[in-house]
């Protein structure tokens, strides 16, 4: 087997994003397999290497030329303060494609109600320095200790207050927490060495893997929708359905019969398709979709 010239070595996150990110890969078009104690996967594309990374650590090794990119949150970047390229967004996390926040969070009981109220107090957190960058914000000087995890436990007894991250909340509230404010908003990032960014054959690399990557985000959380209508019935079919942009509308062999071909929310098609029915649509399929490039 003869090797390529060029290879982008890529690190995949390890931990809460893994399982996450090998299925988007899946989706996007590369099979990735991971050994059960392996930490250099195999991909189906001999024109990349790929090595698992903690993503707390991903943008260290970025940055050091180690790795060619790497897949982290943006938090990470901005806690360990790398000097990486974030090439693109890919907004996805461990439960769903969203978003997370750092908070503070305090306990339900507690008199602390703004950051100000820190004063002094004990802050327990992974992200040491985004939390000391908050609290120098509102010039409150508190003692903020590292937690190596179980965060959430560690408040009232270790400590007055906690920064973690959250995605929908109810981690939090299952531990009897109040969220006092948004410390980091932040979202899983595709990063990239600065002198990779400059090799032009790694950086179409990248670029390419990203928009394959963001097809399937996009197609995630949707699904194609397939139906035939009368012409007569078409203008009632249209009022009811939401497109990606505009539905597409071919003609049948039969000229008073045109198939319309739509993508919607996934969510959506179980009060869809009774309406859709009650238009006159006919042969309605719906159907899965693995990426959708805009």
């Amino acid at each position: 087997m003869i090797m390529p010239s060029s290879r982008l070595k890529l690190g995949i996150p390890k931990g809460s994003l893994q399982d996450a990110t090998i299925d988007l890969f899946s989706h996007a078009g590369w099979k990735i397999t991971l050994g059960p104690r392996s930490y250099v996967p195999a991909i189906d594309d001999l024109e990349i290497e790929c090595l698992l990374v903690r993503a707390q650590e991903m943008a260290r090794y970025v940055q050091s030329g180690a790795l060619d990119a790497g897949i982290t949150g943006h938090d990470w970047v901005v806690e360990t303060a790398a000097h990486v390229v974030e090439l693109s967004e890919l907004v996805y996390a461990k439960q769903r494609l969203a978003r997370v926040r750092w908070v503070l969070a305090v306990p339900e009981a507690s008199a602390i109600r703004e950051p100000r109220d820190l004063q002094g107090k004990i802050i327990a957190t992974e992200v040491v320095h985004i939390t000391e960058e908050y609290l120098k914000r509102f010039g409150v000087e508190a003692q903020v200790e590292f937690s190596w995890g179980a965060t959430e436990v560690k408040v009232p007894l270790l400590a007055d207050a906690i920064v973690e991250v959250t995605e929908t909340g109810s981690s939090l509230r299952a531990n009897r927490l109040r969220i006092v404010d948004t410390v980091l908003e932040s979202a899983t990032v595709f990063i990239m060495n600065r002198d990779a960014t400059s090799d032009a054959w790694k950086r179409e690399k990248a670029e390419n893997l990203i928009l394959m990557l963001k097809g399937a985000i996009a197609a995630a959380s949707k699904v194609g929708l397939l139906l035939n209508v009368r012409r007569d019935d078409l203008p009632a079919v249209l009022a009811v359905l939401p497109a990606l942009k505009h539905p597409t509308i071919s003609n049948l062999s039969d000229p008073d019969w045109v198939a319309v071909n739509t993508i919607i929310e996934e969510a959506v098609v179980r009060q869809l398709l009774p309406k859709l029915r009650a238009a006159k649509a006919q042969g309605i399929v719906e159907y899965p979709l693995n990426k959708i490039v805009l």
